[in-house]
Parts: C-alpha cells; structure tokens; sequence
C-alpha cells in the first residue's frame, strides 16, 4: 500500500496531527464541532466526565462522556478553509496507519454534528428557532479542489439552484444532502431546509456596510428560491463543506442552526447565548 508522504500527513514529534494536535485515541466515534472556541467549554460543561482537553490555535478539544456515550466537541473556527483542516485530520486520526503512514484496510465513520449560529432569509423562521440542514449548498470553492459525487435528488435541486443563480458571474455551487440517520434522530422535529454556506460574512451575505455589494438584493434572491417542496432557508459559513467533505470521506454529518438573526426583518437576538445553548441541550439529549 502507498505510503503518505511526510509532506501530505504532517505528524507532529509526539504522534500527534498536525493543526488538532491530537493523537488517534483522542477522539471518539461521535464528535460535535462548533466554529467559537469558547463554546467548546459550553458544550462539554453538560458532560458527564471529561477526560481529555487539549489545543492549538483556534483548535480546542474536549472527550468526554454523556452517560456512557464518549463524545468528542471540537472547535474548527470560521470557514470552510479550517473545515477543510478539520475534517481531513479527523478522518486522518482514525482512517490512517500513522506509524506505517498507510490507509486502514478498515475504514471508520464518525458521526458528526455540527452546532452553529446562522440567520434566516424566510420571513417565518423566526429568531430562537433551532434548524437542522437538510442540505449544505456551497457558495464557496472548497470543493473544486476535491472530487465530489452529485447523487439522488442533489442532481435536480442543484439544477434548478444555477438556473436560479445564473445571473452572478463566477458562482460554482456544490450541494450535498445530510446524513439521513441523522436527520432522523438528532434533527427529529426540527425546521429543515437548505442551508447556504457563504465564503465571508459581509457582502458574501448580502450584507452592506461600507464596501458595496456586487449581487443586489441578495437576501430576496435566496429566499425566492423554490424548487419543488424545498426551499433556501438560512446562511452561514461551515455546512456545506462539512457535508461534502463528510461524504467524500464517508462520514455522516448533520448541521443543526441557533438562529440567531432574521435577514428580511434586519434584526439580531438580543439573547443569543440562550438560543445556542437550547441547541446544545437538543443536540446531547439526543445523542
């Protein structure tokens, strides 16, 4: 079998991955991200034990354990550029030999559920709402750089997604669905629908500050997207790598959204650590 080279699996001198500064036995099967370091700690504050607390950077790791269920909550930073470093040393640390630098006969999958903030573009999603993304659309360009199989309704969604966007020059996007076991248990009974991941968090959100916006009313051409029952609903920046990348990989992701924002009513929560932690609280309780 191939053997990775040192410049493709950084290996850092105490067996550790390169960014995450963690070694294969530090992660477990089920792992939470979350952009903000800082809510690393809110997240595994309900745990059970901790046993492991490591970091690097904007990387910090809490293991632990939620009754007897050993669960790991990471922290990747903003954009899909760190989910790129995030998910393939994850995958790394339980896919890859690293004494013999080989791929694994046997392959992992990690569950992996993303809790994170966004903003709504549907004027009746409102603020305190917690959303599971059905599915990630990538406005960004992470995934011209990977190959990434289109399959099931992605195909049609997605048509009619550059249909819709054809107007904006240089716009690629990728879609990729959620896990559905996921979906199904963690996101269970919660508002779904297609999330948008954005490359910044400005004009690349149809926000205006002093810089002009290149793509006029933007959060009016997001939500008037239909096609056929689904429907844009909400913005933010990891999602749609997590998912693509997870699929690439052959890992399960669900992205569950603390709206914290309505983008058509302009206004912000004016409580937006209790919206977090009531997904949180969601997210472990149905672990």
């Amino acid at each position: 079998m191939q053997k990775l080279s040192e410049a493709d699996l950084i290996i850092n001198p105490d067996g550790s991955i390169y960014h995450l500064n963690l070694l294969p036995e530090d992660i477990a099967d089920t792992v939470i991200t979350v952009g903000d370091l800082d809510r690393v700690a809110e997240v595994s504050k309900y745990f059970d034990s901790i046993e492991i607390k490591k970091g690097k950077r904007e990387f910090i790791t809490h293991t632990g354990y939620v009754g007897k269920k050993r669960v790991t909550v990471l922290s990747t930073g903003i954009g899909t550029d760190n989910i790129d470093i995030v998910f393939n040393e994850l995958d790394a640390l339980v896919n890859i030999d690293f004494e013999t630098r080989t791929i694994k006969k046997e392959l992992k999958s990690l569950d992996i559920i993303r809790i994170g903030t966004s903003g709504a573009v549907q004027p009746d999603i409102e603020m305190g709402t917690i959303l599971a993304s059905s599915y990630g659309l990538g406005f960004d360009a992470l995934m011209h750089y990977y190959i990434h199989e289109v399959s099931g309704d992605e195909h049609s969604i997605l048509d009619g997604i550059k249909s819709h966007f054809s107007h904006i020059k240089n716009l690629h996007p990728y879609l990729t669905a959620a896990d559905h076991t996921l979906v199904a248990t963690i996101g269970k009974d919660m508002e779904q629908g297609i999330t948008i991941t954005a490359p910044g968090f400005y004009a690349p959100q149809g926000r205006q500050v002093r810089a002009k916006n290149a793509v006029p009313n933007f959060i009016s051409l997001l939500n008037s997207f239909k096609h056929e029952k689904y429907r844009i609903t909400n913005l933010e920046m990891e999602t749609a790598g997590i998912y693509a990348l997870a699929k690439t990989l052959g890992h399960k992701a669900l992205s569950v959204n603390a709206i914290l924002a309505s983008r058509v009513n302009f206004e912000f929560s004016k409580e937006p650590n209790k919206i977090v932690e009531k997904a949180i609280k969601m997210v472990l309780e149905r672990l």
